[in-house]
């Protein structure tokens, strides 16, 4: 895990052409719309995630911290 990412959070890239880092806590993995991000990570990236981290890609990347 990179050092910059404090205990109880994880990086997510979000974007498609354009990718912007945000640090978000794990409790986001238990919400339903992140969960629906995560399932359009995994049929766009499969498991390997160009990053390094956990891809998403989302054209309007405000909404998913948003919510």
């Amino acid at each position: 895990m990179a050092v910059d990412v404090p205990k109880g959070h994880l990086a997510v890239y979000v974007g498609e052409n354009e990718k912007k880092r945000f640090v978000v806590p794990v409790s986001f993995l238990s919400q339903p719309l992140f969960q629906e991000l995560l399932t359009q990570a995994e049929e766009e990236y499969g498991y390997d995630h160009p990053m390094g981290g956990l891809t998403i890609p989302c054209t309007q990347h405000d909404k998913v911290l948003s919510r």
